[in-house]
């Protein structure tokens, strides 16, 4: 029959939902229906078949049944609320009740009407409307369903997940290619994935006996029986839709006018409800709780984690999206977005990435716009905090450091930026590369003051068990800045050695005036470059191997950015020791602090840290972690995640631990030599005194910047030119004294000077 349109005599429609050779003997097609429906906390027990008037009053309303004896029904039952509809295969029907129900705008009486309902459990006091088919799926309480063309679950319905059924071929999975068009960092989606697993089955390739577990573990999540029954959650609304078939909804979720929706587990429950509008085309996916996707989205083959946002035509495509994300506008292929992401306008794209969140794309973008090797095999990575400006094309591939701001422009070559909080530029009338390290703390305090408390504030997960970290100053923005020092001497010395060779007679008088030693090595001669002289130098610094081009990279104001970095690491770890003796007071003294905080191979000086999602980890941890998984100790995810909630509860005092170190290497009890390495103890008595009063003077010039880059706003003429005069722009933008921000940092200053005069006076 032409396009396997099958006509048959046979009007049992509805039976034989599981084909028999899939059935065990004594099993029927309703098996795993019962387990669901048992689950929701409906027992078939309770459920009657009709009474002869109920029978005929349901007939007389123009309702039909293909076998009257498989319609059952709970009481209360009033049969004139059913009308125009027509019923087949075994039906359930919860109470039916002459009552209303109301949202917002909608107000509709409970009951079926001009609906095709074939083998369905629907719950108490539903509204069904006008719906053309609705087949194999189980309806909670209070649902209302109006205007639906197609509902309806298939036999080896997988709801999203990367499963295989019964029966199936193993090429019918689900994968979705994060991090690499090219689908070499493939993973298997499941209901209940976060960006941590999916970072570890991407990143971790190379290790065959940890992603053959990754996947035994997602299959042991699943039943892979045939005959599961789609559900739509109590308390849903389900409107004006096209198709939707193979969704698993969840309680409270709001789906109006979606063109498809297919393959699909939308969670949502009351406090955290998710919300599907009109236009929508969804396609082989996971959605978390409280989610909102609007307005002529598509989305294929991807993961969106709880409270994320589709709005405006936005693509996501072979993706993982993380919490706390809004996309607008835009197209995003083949990422992995740790959370707090955000992306808007109509032509900004976003290819084959691992974003590690609290990042912003601004119009125009191009992240990843072409590929630079004979295959769609390149990448690009950037830590927390990535800002590529308006209009900025950057090509495969491609590394950032965390909190990298890539000013407007084209990018020609491709990039390795290790320095953290860097500001990028293009020279374009010399043609070369600039870089600003540490500009976000020299330039723009306001904004970096800000990131953690506007981050914190948009953390709208349900479940907040897990520490996502959100300050810029922690152990991965540290560990990347000690590396950032290292370099900024590295490059120096280099440049002033180039310097001698150039010009050995203004050299000689340079490093006489300024104290440095003819003999020091490279490095040395760097380092003291950086500490004892001010910008600007009389020569160039420039950065090695940072693009893959031979024009130079220039490094900005070395000495600043090199004092900067210092101070950074003097406010994350200040700061963490503070904190600490701020609520344990018994452990004020030098001794106590020096006995509890002495770092360990987990967090010491040299160790490295991995971004999970949100959740930073030791990768000390992380190695014996992956080590129990390669071993086969996880059953599956859910004992794995078990892992990720022991992590979480140690990651304060590794972190406080890895601060404590820190300080130790900003006040060394001798002359510090080399680079970072190994497990470096804290400070001593002395030393943590005297960081204390340098923490206090910087907490004098953070008050300060805070409040100088905000005012910049109110002392640009340009910014002034759409005013009459200054009162007209207090008016309307208040005083720059006055922003609240601004106030609460001063407050926050004076607190923390207080603090820290009462740990002094405690040692």
């Amino acid at each position: 029959m032409s396009n396997d349109i099958v006509i048959s005599r046979d009007l049992n429609v509805g039976v034989g939902f599981i084909p028999s050779e899939y059935l065990k003997p004594g099993e029927d097609e309703h098996r795993i229906r019962n387990e669901q429906f048992l689950a929701t906390g409906k027992d078939p027990s309770k459920y009657r078949g009709l009474e002869p008037f109920e029978l005929e009053t349901l007939v007389r309303q123009n309702n039909s049944c293909s076998d009257w004896s498989q319609f059952y029904v709970s009481d209360p039952f009033i049969p004139e609320l059913i009308s125009n509809s027509t019923f087949a295969g075994m039906v359930r029907i919860g109470k039916m009740e002459r009552v209303s129900l109301e949202h917002h705008d909608l107000h509709v009486f409970a009951g079926i009407a001009n609906s095709q309902i074939i083998a369905c459990d629907i719950g108490d006091n539903c509204a069904i409307n006008n719906c053309t088919y609705i087949a194999h799926y189980i309806i909670g309480d209070n649902c209302i369903l109006i205007d639906n063309a197609e509902i309806h679950a298939s036999n080896h319905a997988k709801f999203g997940n990367g499963f295989v059924a019964v029966g199936e071929p193993e090429d019918v999975r689900i994968t979705i290619d994060v991090m690499n068009e090219a689908g070499g960092r493939w993973i298997y989606p499941f209901d209940g994935m976060n960006c941590g697993d999916a970072y570890l089955w991407a990143r971790f390739r190379d290790r065959k006996e940890l992603i053959r577990q990754f996947c035994r573990m997602s299959d042991a999540l699943f039943d892979p029986r045939r005959g599961r029954y789609g559900m739509i959650g109590a308390g849903s609304i389900v409107k004006s839709n096209g198709i939707i078939k193979d969704v698993m909804v969840g309680q409270s979720a709001y789906i109006k006018g979606a063109n498809k929706l297919k393959n699909l587990t939308i969670n949502s429950k009351e406090e955290a409800r998710t919300q599907i509008g009109e236009g929508v085309e969804l396609v082989n996916g996971i959605i978390g709780y409280g989610c909102k996707i609007f307005y002529g989205c598509k989305a294929v083959r991807f993961v969106m984690l709880d409270n994320s946002a589709l709005k405006y035509g936005a693509r996501l495509i072979h993706s993982v999206l993380g919490e706390n994300s809004t996309v607008s506008c835009c197209e995003i292929l083949n990422n992995l977005i740790f959370p707090a992401h955000e992306q808007h306008h109509n032509t900004s794209f976003l290819i084959a990435s691992l974003i590690r969140g609290q990042s912003n794309m601004a119009a125009g973008a191009t992240i990843g716009s072409n590929h630079n090797s004979r295959a769609p095999d390149g990448e690009i990575e950037a830590g927390r905090g990535f800002w590529p400006g308006l209009c900025t094309s950057v090509k495969h591939s491609s590394r950032f450091a965390s909190f990298c701001l890539l000013a407007k422009g084209d990018y020609r070559f491709e990039l390795n930026i290790p320095l953290p909080f860097c500001l990028v530029d293009n020279d374009f009338k010399d043609d070369r590369l600039l870089l600003s390290p540490a500009y976000w703390w020299t330039g723009n305090q306001y904004a970096l003051m800000r990131n953690e408390a506007k981050f914190k504030s948009r953390d709208k997960r349900c479940d907040k068990s897990l520490y996502f970290e959100y300050s810029p100053f922690a152990p991965d923005t540290a560990q990347e800045t000690l590396k950032a020092l290292d370099l900024l001497e590295e490059w120096a010395g280099v440049a002033l050695d180039a310097y001698r060779a150039a010009d050995p007679k203004a050299a000689e008088q340079f490093t006489a005036a300024s104290g440095l030693s003819d003999k020091a090595t490279v490095r040395a001669a760097g380092q003291a470059l950086l500490r004892n002289l001010q910008d600007p130098l009389p020569f160039e610094v420039l950065a090695l191997g940072v693009e893959h081009s031979n024009r130079d990279c220039v490094v900005r104001k070395p000495c600043r950015a090199y004092k900067a970095y210092r101070d950074m690491l003097l406010w994350f770890a200040g700061r963490e020791v503070l904190a600490y003796t701020s609520s344990h007071s018994k452990t004020s003294s030098w001794e106590s602090l020096s006995k509890t905080l002495a770092p360990d191979s987990h967090n010491g000086l040299g160790m490295e840290w991995e971004n999970l999602g949100g959740l930073l980890v030791s990768r000390a941890r992380l190695e014996e972690l992956l080590q129990k998984a390669e071993a086969g100790a996880y059953p599956t995810w859910k004992e794995f995640h078990e892992e990720y909630s022991g992590l979480s509860a140690i990651y304060p005092l590794d972190k406080l631990r890895y601060a404590w170190a820190v300080l130790g290497w900003l006040y060394p009890a001798g002359k510090r030599a080399g680079a970072v390495t190994g497990v470096a103890a804290g400070p001593s008595k002395e030393a943590l005194v005297q960081a204390l009063r340098d923490l206090a003077l910087l907490s004098d010039f953070v008050a300060e910047q805070v409040y100088q880059s905000r005012a910049k706003d109110w002392s640009n003429s340009f910014r002034k030119a759409t005013f009459r005069s200054d009162e007209e722009m207090f008016a309307v933008l208040g005083r720059p004294e006055e922003n609240s921000f601004v106030r609460s940092t001063q407050a926050d200053m004076k607190s923390l000077k207080t603090a820290i005069q009462g740990l002094s006076e405690a040692l």
